[in-house]
């Protein structure tokens, strides 16, 4: 069964497991600091979520320590590190896993990493949705700030999301918006070989999932058997960097890996990664998917580097339908 932490209150812990904010960057965390204190949140920071050296925040011990420390606080109601970064592949083999308690924990990019491990190794479930510096803005734009109402949500409840009006093309720092994003291009789901599909979500960044293929922190097919009681996944994903030929690479050994030997449906978020590649367009990798496995194919969907984006819970029953190029994402926290 999983497991669904209970969200009871307003401290929130802020640390860092991958990239800390260097000095010159420390105003986004007290921008964020504000903005929360406003909404009557708390904020309470480690040390390394200030800090930023040699692709990380600090050594992977002190990462390790301060994210255990907030886990074990029973004061702490959630965790939000201040956004992803590249190397907290580091610290997987140092956690205690089957220690861990249940507490929300949301974030995406390279923190996915740590939610998608946590969910695989305990059964607990995790919320890919936005960092903390993508929340600091004076108001949270409709599809972001869903993540407070989905961690609200109880066990067996249901929450219902739907997909966004509009979505940021390009980041204008010039030309601040009260949302902090700025909005600007039509939100249009598209879909291959069906318009619904239902399954128990499971996913996160490509970019780093797919480092833990064949190895204890990507035993997907033990999850699925023990905690998901062979239920289909309906997987998720992001794709930060790669490019077309490397998306379908990755694809591809996930499937040999078995990933896929039981899945409902595929959902791909917006990326601003390259999209063609040689006359290969990640529309057409998405359609040989689509016959490669015999399930719908979503993509561009809400979720990833390309904003806003909904709030996925790792773990969670869940029915995706896309009609109209309009989305709506329905999850219940079943155990």
């Amino acid at each position: 069964m999983i497991r669904y932490p209970q969200l009871t209150g307003h401290q929130i812990g802020v640390t860092a497991p991958s990239s800390g904010i260097p000095t010159e960057l420390h105003h986004l965390l007290h921008q964020a600091e504000h903005k929360f204190s406003d909404r009557g949140f708390t904020l309470q920071f480690t040390p390394n979520a200030w800090k930023q050296q040699f692709g990380k925040s600090s050594p992977a011990r002190v990462r390790v320590n301060e994210l255990t420390n907030l886990l074990q606080d029973d004061t702490v109601d959630l965790i939000i590190p201040p956004w992803g970064g590249e190397l907290l592949m580091e610290i997987l083999d140092q956690i205690e896993w089957q220690s861990l308690p249940a507490k929300w924990m949301l974030g995406y990019s390279d923190t996915s990493l740590l939610l998608f491990v946590y969910t695989l190794k305990t059964g607990i479930a995790s919320a890919h949705g936005p960092n903390l510096v993508d929340l600091r803005a004076d108001m949270w734009d409709e599809t972001s700030s869903r993540w407070l109402d989905v961690l609200s949500t109880r066990v067996d409840e249901t929450v219902i999301q739907r997909s966004s009006e509009k979505f940021q093309k390009e980041w204008q720092f010039d030309n601040p918006t009260p949302h902090l994003f700025h909005l600007t291009e039509t939100t249009e789901w598209k879909a291959i070989g069906g318009q619904h599909a239902t399954g128990r979500l499971l996913g996160g960044c490509l970019d780093v999932l797919l480092h833990t293929i064949g190895t204890p922190y990507g035993d997907v097919k033990t999850f699925q058997h023990e905690y998901l009681k062979d239920e289909p996944i309906l997987w998720y994903f992001e794709n930060a960097e790669m490019n077309v030929p490397a998306l379908k690479r990755t694809l591809l050994q996930m499937k040999w890996a078995g990933w896929f030997d039981h899945t409902s449906g595929i959902l791909f978020g917006r990326s601003d990664a390259p999209s063609v590649h040689q006359d290969y367009t990640v529309e057409m990798m998405y359609e040989e998917l689509h016959h490669m496995l015999g399930i719908p194919i979503f993509y561009d969907i809400d979720c990833g580097h390309v904003p806003p984006q909904m709030t996925f819970v790792n773990g969670a029953h869940a029915s995706v339908q896309v009609e109209h190029g309009q989305g709506t994402l329905i999850q219940t926290f079943k155990g």
